[in-house]
C-alpha cells in the first residue's frame, strides 16, 4: 500500500500555520517579565488555579492543530494498491459481411438471415473487449465498413447500419473473393500475434475481379487465419423465401459453396461452419470466440482511495474541544 497526495502543493501552508502557532509563545518568551517574589500564602491560594494557568496558553493549539489538519485533507491524502498490469486477451479480427440478395431470407429469426447475422456478431463483438475489430461487407463488390477499432460502442453502432445491397444503392451479387480480399488487406499492416477474418456469406460466387482461392492464398501469406460460415439449408432445400424491392414477397434459388468454403478455412488454418438457424449460428461464433485467443498486456493502472474524510472528524473534534473549554474550565471569572 502507497500514500500520496493529489494536491501537495497545499502542504506548502503547513510551515505558515506553524509558525503563526508559535509566535505568541515566541513573544512570551522575549517579553517575559522579571520573576516576582510571592509569600507561602500567595503560593497556596494560586496553587489550585496553576495547572489552568499552565494550559490555558495550549488552548490555541488546538485550533492551529485543525487548520493543520484541514490543509492536509484539502492536499487530497490518497492510498493506493501496487500497479497492476491487466492481461487481455486480443486478437486482431476482421469480419467480412454478406449483405447480397439472398441475405434478405426469411429462415432465421427474428426476421432475415442479415438481420440474424448482425445480432449475432454485434454479441460476438461485445465479447472481444480487447480486440480490434474491422467490418467489411460484400455484395457485387466489397467495401471497408469500419476499418480494425477497439472502439465498440461506435462500431456496434455501425453493425446497425448494415443493409441489404439494394438498400444501400449496390448492385447485387456475391463477391465472396472480393470480401474475403478485403477484409484480409484491412489487417495486412497488423502487428497482432493472431489475425483472423471470419468470412460469412449464404451464396457462390458470382462476382468481383478476384478468385476466392485466390484470396485465400493472399490471406496465408499474411498470417490469416480464415473462418467461413455459411448459412442456409442446402440439404433441405435450394428456395429460400426472400423479400423482393417494394416489399414484395416471393421465391428465389439460393446456393452454398461449401466445398469452396472448406478449402479456404483448411488452406488458412481456419475452420469451416455451417448454420442453419439463429441459433446454430450464434454458437458458431461462440466457438470461434473460443478459440481465438492471445494474452497480452493492456494496461496498467493504480487503484486510489480518497482519505481526506479521516482527517476532517478529528479537525472538527478538536475546534468543539476548543470551544467547549473556554465555555467551562478556562472561562475568565468576572
Amino acid at each position: 500500500m502507497n500514500y500520496d497526495f493529489a494536491s501537495p502543493y497545499l502542504l506548502f501552508l503547513l510551515p505558515i500555520v506553524l509558525a503563526l502557532a508559535l509566535m505568541p509563545w515566541y513573544a512570551r518568551q522575549v517579553t517575559r517579565p522579571a520573576s516576582l517574589r510571592f509569600t507561602s500564602a500567595d503560593a497556596a491560594r494560586s496553587q489550585a488555579s496553576s495547572w489552568k494557568l499552565r494550559v490555558r496558553p495550549l488552548l490555541p493549539l488546538l485550533r492551529w492543530l485543525a487548520l493543520a489538519l484541514l490543509i492536509i485533507a484539502a492536499a487530497r491524502p490518497q492510498s493506493s494498491e501496487a500497479s497492476e498490469i491487466v492481461k487481455g486477451e486480443g486478437v486482431d479480427i476482421s469480419l467480412a459481411v454478406d449483405i447480397s440478395g439472398s441475405m434478405a431470407a426469411l429462415d432465421f429469426d427474428p426476421s432475415n438471415r442479415l438481420d440474424a447475422a448482425k445480432g449475432v456478431i454485434s454479441d460476438f463483438i461485445e465479447q472481444r473487449e480487447y480486440d480490434r475489430i474491422g467490418v467489411v461487407v460484400f455484395a457485387s463488390d466489397a467495401f471497408v465498413h469500419s476499418p480494425p477499432t477497439v472502439d465498440h460502442d461506435t462500431l456496434d453502432l455501425l453493425m446497425k447500419d448494415v443493409s441489404l445491397a439494394s438498400e444501400l444503392g449496390i448492385v447485387d451479387g456475391t463477391a465472396i473473393g472480393m470480401g474475403l480480399a478485403t477484409a484480409a488487406s484491412i489487417l495486412k499492416d497488423s502487428e497482432s500475434a493472431s489475425k483472423v477474418v471470419v468470412l460469412l456469406t449464404d451464396g457462390v460466387n458470382n462476382s468481383g475481379e478476384i478468385d476466392p482461392m485466390t484470396a485465400a492464398v493472399a490471406a496465408e501469406t499474411l498470417g490469416i487465419k480464415v473462418y467461413t460460415v455459411g448459412m442456409g439449408s442446402p440439404e433441405i432445400s435450394s428456395v429460400a423465401p426472400w423479400v423482393q424491392p417494394r416489399s414484395q414477397r416471393g421465391l428465389q434459388r439460393v446456393d452454398l459453396d461449401e466445398d469452396m468454403l472448406r478449402d479456404i478455412a483448411a488452406m488458412t488454418g481456419g475452420k469451416y461452419y455451417l448454420a442453419t438457424d439463429t441459433e446454430g449460428l450464434r454458437q458458431i461464433y461462440e466457438e470461434i470466440n473460443s478459440l481465438e485467443k492471445s494474452e497480452y498486456e493492456v494496461s496498467v493502472y493504480t487503484k486510489h482511495e480518497e482519505l481526506a474524510h479521516w482527517l476532517l472528524i478529528p479537525a472538527a473534534l478538536l475546534l468543539i474541544l476548543e470551544i467547549l473549554a473556554r465555555g467551562t474550565i478556562f472561562r475568565p471569572m468576572p
